[in-house]
């Protein structure tokens, strides 16, 4: 039992330096040995399983019936050609769902934890299926734990183990602790941290003992796999759709059976053409190709940085029309450099990589900020906070030697940062006495302050040297400089956390800059022609961030910005009324954060908010859209988010929207394509029925229509590139109709247009011939002739019809007839198969179908192209109708 021995034994026998850590060699070849550090989930399932449960399905049940009775009736080509669809239906539904899964999978990859490892004496992030036994694992607050690990350094260490004990309030942790007793429960353990734990306080460094399935969690089977695959809200809704578009498809086709029994027609004819209808009518390729377009455009926006973790987030997308967003790394470069500091000789200007002279006192200051960090910085690269970043290369600029610093001087006890606080102290032990040092926000610093450095002398800190401090904070702020204070302290013994953080000695404060990303501005003016207001959540002061956020033109006056302290002076209400007059929060904290997305929520805004640390977890949660930091961002902030930026910027944020915007698009073209398609089906089968004609298609050939001419243009439709002018339009509501904006109502003519022009090919076919369709006594050649026009005839219209519905105003010039490849690839291969059909002899009679004469193929053309021309005509009258509006409007 690794936490019943002591700490040189571990690491004796998992023969690795903590100092040093494994080499890249060696934990290469214990991979090999112990494999990837993963849990193994529920099996996936085969193939085969798939294509059973695609299947296991009412509608494909009457697709089985019918096979039967085509059997009876010895029409061995018909049931055969069924046959045929129910399995290419089957293959088609299982391609998707792989091609879906696959996708999900590789999203779920890229968004998985990582862990800091100390692997050639470098600290280093990595994927944490990477750890093996006998990694040195580097623990900070917010941190999933990758492994188990037994501990060998421990600051204030505490971990919720809330997954394995069921305890919420987390655990303090003792590297130092031996536990004899092996039947020791797993919440005792002092001395060891779990796999998928999490670290809440203080740091650690731990040594991995066991990987995978070795783990305490790996021993729980139950704990694997848990989450069930949800649907979407959108999915839901066309789910209930599909179930009520199919009650009325088969109330129809009963109606036309019924109508079929009183006219004494065939019955087993009328059966197989009733199935078929009722099949080619029920949309149930809706919840489908909603999840092929999700999958294909969340894989999509993780190649644009912005990894969709919840697909309803997709939807949500569409409606949001306020985002917060942090201000440090997301709207600003997040390379922080130290230009200027403030102590008691005045403000100092630095130049970075060159010689600045300093006093005693600035080095001493410098060397505070360095003792009080966790970041590193070696050969040009650095791992950690990069405002802590900054404060080493400032040591750098004062030519202090960091190295030297570090050996010299040993961290005994810490006082981590937290945002209440705005502090961290450190105890430091040099040469043979203790030292505090204490740096985080100037005004906190002056509170627990009681003397100053001036000119190498302590002396009491007086009401004038902390309005000199003011004033240098405010100069500092009004050139958008984030400001730093530093203190210290001698102590005669180690403290505890609680005794640090008083009577210090103020040292001075840095100014740091850290520019605006050059992308921020016109990202911010996109969104505001979309309709999106951007808002800056900082915990920067009041004029640091209106600084930045007047030069991003996020805020035009000063009026518009507030801080943490006056939000609480204000009741609920009154900061519910006022919230929307601003766009900087400054000096804010994590609650404060909650506090703001629940008042702009209760003014019907549908919210963005960014995060990226622990605290942030209830926010992001509160948020319609939490978007978390991929660099920045800890392990529960990305974990309650509902995407993560990759690149940490706020242009990202935009382009999701804008992305966002276009999915929805493309599923409800879709959608309604496929609505039309049925409706033009019903139409056709059901008026000629019901006038007494005989059926203008026949079974195999609806379900040939269904599978090939629906199925093909909607999945290209749902790929359409996305509209540049997305982003001119005012966020969608979210609770708007997904028939919305007419949508539903052209369905429905562009159905009984489609079904109109079937129904007159049918017609033509006999007339021809010198036929009506209402004589009875009409040849088989006559009829075949008739039922082939009708059935190209459909097929044409929707084909082409697919081309009229990937814009509602825009004319298919405007947006590109060859833009959507996909589509035109659809149609020609559409087109191609009908050839085929109506080609080769044998599909010829397989369908009851025949070549037809140059008058059948003009006529075909010509009707084929009415509803996409029609569609065309009426665009220009709605973008003359919206053009006038937009003129009385100016």
């Amino acid at each position: 039992m690794w936490f019943s021995r002591s700490i040189e034994d571990v690491l004796a026998e998992l023969k690795v330096d903590p100092a040093h850590g494994l080499t890249e060699t060696e934990s290469k070849t214990r991979l090999t040995q112990y494999g990837p550090n993963k849990l193994t989930g529920k099996k996936k399932k085969t193939i085969l399983q798939l294509f059973v449960a695609q299947l296991r399905d009412r509608l494909i049940y009457v697709w089985f019936a019918a096979v039967v009775i085509t059997l009876f009736m010895g029409e061995y080509i018909d049931a055969i050609i069924i046959l045929a669809v129910i399995i290419l239906n089957a293959v088609l539904g299982v391609v998707q769902e792989v091609k879906a899964g696959n996708a999900i999978e590789a999203l779920q990859k890229i968004a998985s934890p990582k862990a800091l490892v100390r692997r050639d004496g470098v600290v280093k992030e990595v994927d944490s299926e990477t750890v093996v036994p006998g990694d040195i694992l580097v623990l900070d607050a917010g941190r999933y734990i990758a492994a188990d690990l037994r501990l060998i350094e421990t600051t204030n260490l505490q971990v919720e183990e809330s997954a394995l004990t069921g305890e919420s309030v987390p655990s303090a942790k003792d590297a130092r602790q031996v536990h004899e007793d092996p039947q020791t429960p797993i919440g005792d353990l002092q001395n060891s941290v779990f796999m998928s734990t999490l670290v809440t306080y203080g740091r650690g460094l731990g040594v991995a003992v066991a990987t995978g399935m070795e783990t305490e969690v790996g021993k729980i089977a139950n704990i694997i796999d848990t989450e069930e695959e949800s649907k979407t809200p959108l999915e839901i809704r066309l789910d209930q759709l599909g179930k009520t578009l199919g009650k009325l498809a088969i109330s129809i086709c009963v109606l036309i059976f019924a109508v079929a029994f009183i006219q004494g027609r065939d019955l087993a004819e009328m059966f197989l053409i009733s199935v078929s209808l009722a099949v080619a009518s029920i949309p149930e390729g809706l919840a489908a190709i909603v999840a092929i377009v999700l999958s294909i455009g969340v894989t999509s926006m993780s190649r644009h940085n912005a990894i969709i973790r919840r697909l309803p987030a997709v939807e949500t997308l569409g409606s949001v029309n306020i985002i917060c967003s942090d201000k440090t790394g997301t709207l600003t470069q997040n390379k922080m450099t130290v230009t200027k500091y403030f102590n008691s000789e005045g403000e100092v200007t630095l130049e970075r990589e060159k010689e600045n002279k300093a006093s005693e006192d600035a080095q001493l200051l410098a060397k505070a900020m360095i003792l009080c960090s966790d970041a590193t910085y070696q050969n040009g690269e650095g791992t950690g906070d990069p405002t802590e970043i900054a404060l080493l290369l400032l040591g750098d600029d004062l030519g202090l030697d960091r190295q030297s610093l570090n050996k010299e001087s040993e961290r005994v006890n810490e006082f981590s940062f937290d945002s209440d606080r705005k502090l961290m102290s450190t105890l430091n032990k040099e040469n043979g006495s203790y030292t505090v040092y204490t740096k985080g926000a100037i005004d906190n610093l002056l509170k627990i302050s009681t003397h100053v450095r001036e000119h190498g002398q302590v002396v009491p800190l007086s009401e004038a040297h902390k309005q000199q401090f003011a004033d240098a904070t405010e100069r500092m702020s009004d050139q958008a400089l984030r400001t730093l204070g530093v203190a210290y302290k001698p102590a005669d013994a180690v403290l505890d956390a609680a005794d640090m953080e008083k009577d210090l000695i103020l040292l001075g404060l840095v100014g740091m800059i850290d520019p605006p990303r050059t992308e921020v501005k016109p990202s911010v003016q996109k969104a505001k022609q979309a309709g999106i207001t951007s808002i800056m959540i900082t915990g920067d002061h009041k004029n640091t961030a209106f600084a930045i956020a007047h030069e991003l033109d996020i805020a035009a006056h000063i009026d518009q910005a507030t801080t943490g302290q006056e939000i609480d002076e204000l009741t609920e209400d009154a900061f519910r009324d006022r919230v929307g007059q601003y766009r900087v929060f400054a000096r804010v904290s994590p609650e404060h954060k909650v506090k703001i997305v629940r008042a702009l929520k209760a003014q019907g805004n549908v919210v963005s908010m960014t995060g990226d640390g622990v605290n942030d977890a209830p926010s992001l949660n509160t948020a319609d859209i939490g978007v978390a930091m991929g660099i920045t961002g800890t392990d529960v902030a990305k974990g309650a988010s509902d995407m993560i930026l990759t690149d940490d910027n706020f242009a990202t944020i935009v382009s999701a929207i804008e992305h966002g915007r276009n999915i929805y698009n493309n599923i409800r073209k879709a959608v309604i394509f496929l609505l039309t398609c049925n409706l033009g089906e019903v139409v056709a089968m059901f008026i000629t029925l019901l006038i007494g004609w005989e059926a203008p298609l026949i079974a195999t050939q609806l379900l040939w229509i269904n599978l090939v001419t629906d199925s093909l243009p909607a999945v290209a439709l749902g790929m359409d590139p996305g509209d540049p002018d997305v982003m001119k339009e005012k966020p969608r509501d979210p609770d708007e109709s997904f028939f919305a904006g007419g949508e539903g109502l052209r369905a429905i003519w562009g159905g009984i247009l489609i079904g109109a022009l079937t129904i007159f090919a049918f017609w033509f076919g006999y007339y021809e011939h010198g036929f009506s369709p209402f004589d009875k006594a009409v040849p088989v050649e006559t009829l075949e002739n008739a039922r082939t026009l009708a059935f190209m005839t459909l097929v044409a219209c929707q084909l082409f019809y697919s081309l009229a519905k990937r814009n509602p105003t825009k004319s298919i010039f405007q947006i590109g007839v060859f833009s959507n490849r996909y589509l035109i690839g659809a149609i020609v291969l559409g087109l191609l198969l009908q050839l085929v059909v109506i080609g080769i002899p044998f599909m010829q009679r397989a369908f009851n179908l025949q070549w037809l004469d140059l008058k059948g193929w003009i006529m075909v053309l010509f009707l084929g192209l009415v509803p996409l021309l029609i569609n065309e005509l009426f665009k220009i009258f709605r973008r003359s109708r919206l053009q006038k509006g937009m003129k009385k409007a100016g």
